[in-house]
């Protein structure tokens, strides 16, 4: 694994490495998103490319690009003010929110009450939704090689919305996506997104069953496949409890190039678009933009503004661009 001062002597490498998760992210968002879709399910049963109809974002890609744009505005310097900026701007401005999070939801609904984070994460019925973890990508990517500021970075992101496993969730995320920018192994990966989850809580519950499970099995996910599934049920699939665990156990079992592992995360059903997303953004810091299918790429580049209006038409290849200007500052 590279120090972050390593990491930034080579801007080439650091550009594919962020392109890499950002994009990683937007298409395991959508990958997941098409794998669960009836239509597909019928006509497919796997879902292993994006059909000729299929381009969209969901709102896992386009709260992740709300995310990078507060980390660009303030070159990387997060507080809660930046972040409440952000969300007075682009979110409570809308009047709904296709396709928007739960969570999401209630945290601008908070806002226009003029409840402010941490208590707008906290007052909030979704709190332990995996919306935070879905979006905290960019975080990761701006803190490459120090996942202690990674974590601290997305405590301050993720209380907008969110509060204790939301925000362990997230915690989790960011860490792992930080050790992956700086060619982190695997087991390096996992280990510092564990090392961010509190031992009583209900998320390091779960994952340490899921990967107990994994290991009783060899190590084969097929073979723990409907386990896992009946073990990490609850009553709401987008519970950080269930997916993010999901997302994890499905990297620790495949991962040995970005097109395998977001497709069996992509297809692991339930909340699979921030399954696929959280799996995406981990393997693309991991394996950079050269090892991501270049068509999966250029589907993905331009999100549809589904969710939160202002990320239409955006293209995610000038937002990487801009955030490694704010890694090779240092």
């Amino acid at each position: 694994m590279l120090s972050r001062q390593e990491f930034i002597q080579d801007r080439a490498r650091v550009f594919d490495k962020v392109y890499g998760a950002l994009s990683g992210l937007a298409i395991g968002d959508s990958f997941g998103d098409a794998s669960r879709k009836q239509e597909n399910r019928v006509n497919y049963a796997v879902t292993t490319d994006f059909n000729k109809g299929a381009s969209w974002s969901t709102d896992d890609t386009e709260f992740a690009l709300l995310t990078a744009k507060t980390l660009i505005r303030c070159h990387g310097k997060l507080t809660t003010e930046e972040c409440l900026r952000s969300w007075m701007e682009d979110v409570v401005t809308q009047d709904e929110y296709k396709r928007g999070g739960a969570s999401e939801i209630e945290a601008a609904n908070n806002l226009r009450k003029g409840i402010k984070p941490p208590l707008s994460g906290k007052f909030n019925t979704f709190h332990m939704s995996d919306g935070s973890s879905m979006r905290i990508g960019p975080v990761g990517i701006v803190c490459a090689g120090d996942p202690e500021k990674a974590r601290e970075f997305a405590r301050i992101e993720s209380e907008i919305s969110h509060f204790r496993d939301g925000i362990w969730g997230a915690q989790a995320v960011a860490a792992a996506v930080a050790v992956a920018m700086v060619d982190g192994t695997m087991d390096e990966i996992l280990d510092a997104a564990m090392q961010s989850i509190p031992e009583e809580s209900w998320l390091y519950y779960n994952l340490s069953q899921a990967y107990a499970l994994l290991d009783g099995r060899g190590g084969h996910l097929l073979d723990a496949w409907m386990d896992l599934h009946d073990l990490l049920w609850t009553s709401s699939w987008a519970t950080t409890a269930e997916a993010i665990p999901s997302a994890f156990v499905c990297l620790k079992a495949v991962h040995g190039d970005f097109r395998t592992g977001v497709t069996v995360a992509g297809n692991f059903g339930r909340d699979a678009d921030t399954i696929g997303a959280v799996a995406g953004v981990i393997l693309g810091a991991k394996y950079g933009a050269s090892g991501i299918p270049a068509a999966w790429i250029e589907k993905t580049r331009f999100p549809t503004g589904t969710c939160l209006t202002f990320t239409k038409g955006i293209d995610i290849r000038a937002y990487a661009e801009q955030l490694t200007d704010i890694l090779m500052e240092g």
